[in-house]
């Protein structure tokens, strides 16, 4: 079975208070695009396409260099306007019919989500025939973040968003890291159906594991091991922090 990789990497970060986009901050010296390009080429997968935005030759010239440094042959796409993360994966569509089998979609200022996650993430997704996968990970405050929200048998009911969760629901601590596994098929036949009628005006990925469930779609959570799966940064003070905690991964 073919698999591949979507890493969405068009992030502005005004808050950086840089002119690159936010994949390119460092950590530890590295851009945080290349924490997760290692990731996922340790995980076996070699068949990658990186999502541009904002300031796209920054990334474009970072890849030319990687591509040379390790023979792949990283491809990218380009989501010319900012309407969202379904929106943006809609913009890789060429892409995933061209390789069809299961994606893994990641955020490519997501720097701490190993590859053993996303091996151990995808051998779930096969065992229980999924059509997604959510990677989730437990946090001592889930405050900011979408909770997962289980059915008995353990399979996922739908992903609450903080403004939007009950008093019950808030105080689930299992979150949404925005990393997910899609079988090509299943995700492809969704991303037509999602719609813009949101506050914000966007395509958002996760409606499409309510479309997928109500279809009767199987949709699972594979819980990180790694807590720290979660974490980004979307200002100079938590990129600090995730350089401080990078320092102890190294150690």
């Amino acid at each position: 079975m073919a698999i591949s990789a979507v890493i969405l990497a068009g992030g502005e970060g005004k808050r950086m208070k840089s002119d690159k986009p936010k994949a390119l901050s460092l950590v530890l010296g590295e851009p945080m695009l290349r924490w997760v390009l290692n990731s996922v080429t340790d995980a076996g997968i070699d068949n990658i396409c990186v999502l541009t935005g904002f300031a796209k030759e920054y990334i474009e010239e970072y890849l030319n260099g990687y591509n040379k440094e390790t023979g792949l042959q990283t491809q990218t796409a380009f989501q010319a306007e900012r309407r969202g993360t379904g929106h943006a994966v809609m913009m890789c569509s060429d892409f995933l019919r061209n390789n069809g089998g299961d994606v893994v979609v990641l955020n490519g200022d997501a720097p701490f989500l190993d590859s053993e996650t996303i091996k151990a993430s995808y051998e779930l997704h096969k065992a229980k025939s999924s059509s997604a996968t959510v990677i989730s990970a437990k946090v001592a405050d889930p405050f900011g973040y979408g909770r997962i929200i289980r059915t008995d048998d353990g399979s996922v009911e739908k992903i609450v968003e903080q403004k939007d969760a009950t008093p019950e629901q808030a105080a689930v601590n299992e979150v949404n890291s925005g990393c997910y596994w899609f079988s090509v098929d299943a995700l492809l036949g969704c991303l037509d159906k999602l719609t813009d009628n949101n506050a914000g005006g966007e395509y958002y990925l996760t409606d499409t594991l309510g479309i997928l469930i109500n279809e009767g779609k199987t949709v699972c959570a594979y819980t990180a091991e790694n807590s720290n799966a979660v974490l980004g940064a979307n200002d100079p003070k938590q990129l600090e922090e995730l350089n401080e905690i990078a320092k102890t991964i190294k150690k």
